[in-house]
């Protein structure tokens, strides 16, 4: 089955998970019906500060202003099965776990938890203050998956890409897409000896 979902991203630095996340997103349209997509004003200028491009408007998903509340997914009957924030800033999680729903992000974020879909939040600041793990526990406990872009080394990144794919693929595992080119720990025999 298709899945519907919905890709926000905020203003927290980490561009390059968005850009990954993304560009997987488009090798996968056997299992996708459709993506629609958000971003903070932040978003673009932090993109284009740290990719040094504009790019993100040349995807081919459905692209709304974050002040636009009625598209499909403002609504819980349109649904869409999950929502990943990559990355997700602070001040997003804080507004979506005390349910302010002030820009199509957090207002997609809430129909997701209060329909019981699937939230996942790349979290990308670190440290966390007690503030912020007292929000991730929030939404943990509200249905939602906390997963922090913390990068893994064992399958030998050779690139800024590669290293942002480790979490990007951990992402699209935990959003149930069949994810056949992930580096998998000693999956291979060769890798166990």
């Amino acid at each position: 089955m298709k899945k519907k979902i919905v890709v926000a991203i905020t203003g927290a630095s980490g561009s390059i998970y968005a850009k990954v996340l993304l560009d997987k997103l488009l090798m996968y349209g056997n299992q996708i019906e459709r993506v629609g997509m958000v971003m903070s004003s932040n978003a673009k200028s932090v993109w284009q500060y740290e990719l040094n491009n504009s790019k993100f408007d040349q995807y081919p998903f459905d692209q709304y202003d974050k002040n636009n509340f009625y598209v499909p997914f403002a609504s819980g009957s349109a649904k869409y099965e999950v929502m990943i924030i990559c990355p997700c800033s602070m001040g997003t999680m804080s507004r979506i776990a005390h349910g302010i729903s002030n820009d199509l992000i957090t207002r997609a974020a809430d129909v997701i938890l209060k329909e019981r879909r699937k939230l996942i939040l790349v979290v990308r600041d670190t440290p966390y203050s007690l503030i912020h793990i007292n929000n991730m526990k929030t939404i943990t406990e509200a249905g939602g998956i906390i997963c922090p872009a913390s990068p893994s080394f064992y399958s030998k990144p050779a690139s800024f890409e590669d290293l942002a794919a480790t979490v990007v693929d951990r992402v699209l595992d935990l959003a149930g897409f069949q994810n056949l080119d992930a580096y998998r720990w000693k999956e291979n025999e060769e890798d166990i000896k």
